[in-house]
């Protein structure tokens, strides 16, 4: 997990596919974090994202180096403890502009049950599971 977890880091901006009324939905992210052993992501509760992921909470992610791309499929679980929203805080300081820890709307979500596919043209494909 540490690894894939590396992998997005690096890559700065993955893309995260949720659906909506059967429409896949895919916007960039930024924000990755290892919080008691999990991966975590951050956005917003007032985004559409964050309410797709209330509905559905498989997602699948995207991120390429320029050689290398990771897909990661699972389900996000919402957190809503203080602490891993501290965590994410202080790991994006830039963020705290437009979230708190103790705000209503910042979220945080971590993958649970999720496999993730390391892939190039070079290699054969890496699979993890977390």
């Amino acid at each position: 997990m540490d690894e894939i977890y590396e992998f997005i880091k690096k890559c700065g901006t993955y893309y995260l596919a949720t659906v909506e009324d059967g429409q896949p939905r895919v916007r960039p992210f930024g924000t990755v974090n290892i919080f008691e052993g999990k991966i975590y992501i951050q956005t917003g509760r007032k985004k559409d994202v964050s309410k797709q992921i209330q509905k559905n909470p498989k997602v699948e992610l995207c991120c390429f180096n320029g050689s290398e791309w990771c897909r990661v499929a699972g389900e996000l679980v919402d957190d809503d403890r203080i602490e891993p929203k501290k965590a994410m805080l202080e790991s994006y300081p830039e963020l705290k502009k437009m979230y708190s820890a103790e705000d209503e709307n910042t979220q945080v979500l971590y993958l649970k049950n999720a496999t993730a596919t390391l892939s190039s043209f070079a290699a054969p494909p890496k699979v993890v599971k977390f």
